[in-house]
């Protein structure tokens, strides 16, 4: 049976990820990656980003759990993970130096290192381009080599004697289970050293990551376990919405992304909440599709996977080039990046070899 509230909490998320891209991308807040804020006084718009940044990647990995087992009670281990390898680790792959190599240019012009790639030879420059193109493409690294460690874990445990002991887990003990948000928090790099991998690691976060994945997998797969969740969503969103509030407002000014941050027991706490919660509430009144619903479902993946280029090259260009206001900015890149990533996604799809590449189609 399809479940189709965790389709419509996916590309939903998805969407959401977008407009965290572009607020993200002006921001002024120190976080690392984007082209820089319009002054030095408060841009209240930046408070998406500690709206949004706590919880919707933790969810897209607890909602991959999820489907993780559901997919692998209709498959077996070796056609799930083929499965996974082709759409997941291609794109990220192959991928880079056919399409993303377009996003790394411009980051690289974000980052104000297009001079120190002057000099060099034009496949030099092709292939830092490509690498720098990762960009939001991290989140499919991660979710292959999880994939891959999951069978592995499933080869040891080959009764399934987990999934069984995290049966017996009644519905406190479930929302309980965000301390290991926190713990998962704390296995950052606090101080990371400049020109070293820390930065690089603190991006991936892949313990933490890991443990909303395997918390989809063990227990958010149960059907009882997401009727629980439906029943009490109203205060689960009511308790998350005040602790969002609170962290918002007593933290607004922080880079939002440093270890210290992220491991705050405030933040861990709304994140753990909101993951819960909007599960909770997509059960409860989103277990239903239609045409619009179905196609978002298909192409949310596809469109996450190019988007980034629409937010860098548009982005970059019109606060350098261009005297436009912020709202303008704001708004024109709202609306291209929620236009041409689909069209994008719709003519990459059609072109066969380009497909397999870009998308792992």
């Amino acid at each position: 049976m399809r479940r189709h509230w965790i389709d419509n909490l996916r590309w939903v998320t998805v969407l959401l990820v977008l407009l965290y891209h572009v607020i993200y991308f002006y921001n002024n807040k120190g976080v690392f990656g984007g082209v820089g804020g319009f002054g030095e006084g408060p841009q209240y718009q930046d408070a998406l980003m500690y709206i949004l940044y706590p919880w919707f990647m933790p969810l897209l990995f607890l909602l991959a759990g999820v489907s993780a087992r559901y997919s692998l009670e209709r498959h077996t281990a070796k056609e799930w993970f083929r499965s996974r390898t082709r759409k997941l680790l291609v794109p990220a792959t192959i991928g880079l130096f056919v399409f993303q190599w377009m996003t790394g240019y411009f980051n690289t012009a974000v980052a104000g290192r297009m001079e120190a790639l002057a000099g060099l030879p034009v496949v030099v420059k092709y292939i830092m381009c490509a690498i720098s193109g990762i960009g939001p493409l991290w989140f499919i690294h991660d979710l292959w080599l999880f994939s891959l460690i999951l069978l592995l874990i499933r080869k040891i445990d080959a009764k399934d004697r987990l999934y069984t002991w995290c049966g017996k887990l009644g519905g406190v003990w479930v929302i309980l289970l965000g301390v290991l948000f926190w713990v998962g928090e704390q296995t950052l790099v606090f101080n990371p050293r400049p020109e070293s991998l820390d930065g690089l690691y603190n991006l991936y976060k892949p313990v933490f990551y890991f443990i909303p994945f395997l918390l989809g997998y063990y227990i958010f797969s149960r059907d009882e376990v997401q009727s629980m969740l439906g029943k009490v969503w109203i205060t689960l969103m009511a308790v998350a919405i005040v602790s969002g509030a609170l962290l918002a407002i007593t933290t607004f000014g922080q880079d939002n992304t440093t270890p210290h941050y992220l491991a705050s027991p405030l933040n861990c706490l709304y994140g753990w909440l909101m993951c819960l919660a909007m599960m909770g509430w997509f059960k409860a009144r989103f277990d239903r599709t239609g045409r619009f619903v179905s196609y978002m479902t298909r192409s949310s993946f596809g469109i996450y996977i190019v988007h980034y280029l629409v937010i860098a090259s548009f982005g970059y260009m019109m606060k350098t080039y261009t005297q436009l206001p912020p709202v303008a900015i704001y708004a024109i890149l709202t609306v291209a990046v929620f236009t041409l990533s689909p069209l994008l996604y719709e003519g990459i799809r059609r072109i066969p070899v380009v497909r397999w590449c870009v998308l792992g189609q």
